[in-house]
């Protein structure tokens, strides 16, 4: 059994979530789910560097930047929950 606690965004209200893939929002879904890396590589069946490389591509898409100053990937979780209406 599979707990699911963000559904998969089916957006087209012209939000930046517009400019991922399928497979870019999977990822970014899972991220949510406080999914490692390793754990999304082998819920989807792909290689650690495959999901490293969809991960670059997420903050690349929403325009986040590295910094020493903030995670990228929590920015990128709380881009699809405002996206998604979860949070304000």
């Amino acid at each position: 059994m599979t707990l699911t606690l963000v559904e998969p965004v089916q957006s087209s209200t012209g939000g930046r979530l517009d400019r991922l893939s399928c497979r870019e929002l999977e990822v970014l879904r899972l991220m949510a789910e406080g999914r490692s890396n390793l754990a999304i590589a082998t819920e989807l069946y792909l290689a650690g560097k495959t999901v490293e490389t969809v991960c670059s591509n997420i903050f690349r898409k929403l325009e986040l930047h590295l910094s020493d100053d903030v995670n990228r990937r929590v920015l990128a979780v709380l881009t699809l929950l405002r996206e998604d209406g979860a949070i304000s």
